[in-house]
Formats: C-alpha cells, structure tokens, sequence
C-alpha cells in the first residue's frame, strides 16, 4: 500500500509497496512506462493507497495491461450486477484467506448493495449470509469452482439456469471467480 503524509488532508502518495511480492522486485514507480504511471496514479487518487496487486503486476508491464484490461471488461461488459460481481469476490476471498481482498471488496460490497452488514456476512459465511437463494446458488458454484474445479459439472449450470441466470451471466460468474483466484496466486 502506499505511505501518505501524516496530514490526513495531504494527497496520498504514489509509491508501490515493496511486500507486494514476497518471491519478485517490485520496480520503483518512476521507472514505469507512462501508461501504467498514469492508471496507478488514478486507482492511487481514487482510493487514497496504492493497491497492492498494482504493485505486484508492475514487476511486468504487459501482465498488468492484460491484467486490468480483463479486469475492466470483466466489470464493464457483464450480465452481472456490480454487486454481485464483488459478491463473488468477497466469497471467493474468503476461500482463499485473502485479507486484503475481503477488505477492498467488503467495502465494494457494501457501496453496491447498500447493505452495511452483506460484507461481513459473505466473509464470516456466505452460506449464512441474509442474501436470496439466486445468490446463494451463485456462490456455492464460485466456491466450488475455486475449492475443487474438476468437480463443477454440468448439474451446477443447471442450477444456476434454474436460478434465473442466463448464459452469459453463467460465464461472467466463471470469469469473476477464475479472474480472482489468479489474482490470489500472483499476489
């Protein structure tokens, strides 16, 4: 994450935190190539801190245009709702025991469904979690998808067709969940 001044009114600080990666150097910002300069700074203003997959991703720059340019489409081009896109990552998350991520997502979660509580739920246990059965049903195959993929079968895109989601909206749960497991494995 990012160091910002200690004056809670100063602009946070673009700098890339150097644990982002235990096993490769994360590069210093200035000697990144423009366009990534740019969205880090962006992501960097918008949040107040630095994500650390930003800097994890840095170490390579094609990586990390690839990286955000699926992440941007996977966002922007869906038969999900935002909030069930972070839905998924806050469970997917949890599978994975990533703090960061169920923090940065929580909050997500909260903004899009307007729900103060859902995070927490999804965190603790999505099983138990006050959300309706659709959603449910697009968890359990999420978590499933990321705890024991060779187990996913045709059984579970049934249920979520008998759920009310459409094909595509089958994909874009598959997309999400994949997308944020590599995350996990790069960070």
């Amino acid at each position: 994450m990012a160091n910002s001044d200690t004056d809670s009114t100063a602009e946070p600080t673009t700098e890339l935190d150097d644990d982002a990666m235990a096993q490769f150097p994360v590069p210093a910002f200035d000697d990144l190539p423009a366009d990534l300069r740019e969205r880090i700074a962006e992501e960097t203003e918008e949040a107040g801190f630095t994500p650390n997959v930003f800097s994890a991703f840095a170490y390579k720059p094609s990586h990390f245009r690839a990286f955000f340019a699926f992440h941007d489409a996977l966002v922007e081009d869906t038969a999900l709702e935002r909030e069930e896109i972070e839905m998924i990552v806050v469970a997917v998350s949890g599978v994975n025991h990533c703090y960061y991520c169920n923090v940065a997502h929580g909050a997500l979660v909260r903004i899009y469904a307007e729900d103060p509580h859902l995070a927490d739920q999804l965190v603790a246990n999505y099983r138990t979690a006050d959300i309706n059965d659709a959603h449910r049903t697009m968890l359990d195959v999420a978590v499933k998808l990321t705890e024991r993929p060779t187990e996913v079968g045709p059984a579970d895109l049934e249920a979520l067709r008998e759920a009310g989601f459409s094909e595509e909206a089958i994909w874009d749960i598959g997309a999400v969940t994949a997308y944020y497991n590599m995350e996990r494995v790069i960070e």
